[in-house]
């Protein structure tokens, strides 16, 4: 092979290298804007922060979390998976009750990447549904799986008057334990902070399963049922992060209070 032949290559290999970052930072990084708007902090001219969790329903984590906000009269946010509403309608009615928002995240949890715009219409869908027949009402609020967005997903949600929210700050609660989820989350806690905690189990069963079902197209006729995960830690470690960001001067606001003094950043 010949210099300018292998330096021509060198060259395709640098731009094919430079669009699979870019397609990653696109698809991937919460504070990415690339595909469309997204929600990712609130304003940076109050001590005013939210709490966000997703996953769930599962009992008897989202209870003992309910149990905690209540006892510190904060509100918070909880982006519901469907098959997990569908299981646990008791739990979702007294998130509404207790007058916490609801919001969408997708009925099975599958990885985002790969996913056709009709299937994740039906991630969706299904999930308006369930929370509908419980509370009467759909949400307007989407957190995608993982925080990761793929093509297609955008024109889905503009059909059906959905927002993009994702975080500024997380616990690492996946990975950690109370005392290391409540450094994690204070770590960087600043104004206008969406901070993201889990209370529930995720409905994909692995890489390995999602990747022959999708990408291989091979159904394996049962139900995807969630793994199972303790989150007992969390709630534990909640009370803790309610009082530290207090003790920091932050005040805890319903998520609505962003959309409503801060649009969507690129809208």
């Amino acid at each position: 092979m010949t210099w300018p032949a292998i330096g021509a290559l060198a060259v395709l290999a640098a731009g094919a290298a430079s669009l699979g970052v870019l397609l990653w930072y696109a698809c991937s990084v919460p504070g990415s804007q690339v595909f469309g708007p997204a929600l990712v902090r609130g304003p940076a001219d109050r001590p005013c922060v939210t709490l966000t969790f997703d996953d769930g329903p599962a009992s008897p984590f989202t209870e003992q979390i309910l149990d905690v906000l209540r006892d510190h009269q904060v509100p918070a946010t909880f982006f519901v998976c469907g098959q997990n509403a569908e299981r646990h309608p008791e739990i979702v009615r007294r998130i509404a009750t207790e007058r916490h928002t609801l919001g969408n995240h997708t009925y099975s949890h599958p990885f985002p990447y790969f996913l056709s715009r009709r299937r994740m219409a039906e991630e969706i869908d299904r999930t308006q549904q369930a929370i509908e027949n419980v509370t009467g009402q759909r949400p307007t609020l989407f957190r995608p799986p993982y925080g990761a967005r793929w093509f297609g997903l955008y024109s889905v949600l503009r059909e059906r008057g959905m927002k993009v929210v994702q975080w500024s700050d997380t616990g690492y609660d996946w990975k950690s334990d109370a005392a290391a989820t409540v450094r994690a989350a204070l770590a960087h806690l600043g104004p206008g902070s969406v901070i993201l905690l889990h209370d529930g189990q995720e409905g994909t069963e692995g890489f390995l399963r999602w990747a022959w079902r999708e990408v291989f197209k091979s159904g394996d006729g049962g139900e995807i049922r969630p793994r199972p995960v303790d989150r007992s830690h969390v709630a534990q470690a909640l009370a803790q992060i309610i009082d530290g960001a207090r003790k920091a001067g932050f005040q805890f606001v319903p998520l609505q209070d962003f959309l409503s003094t801060r649009s969507l950043a690129g809208s």
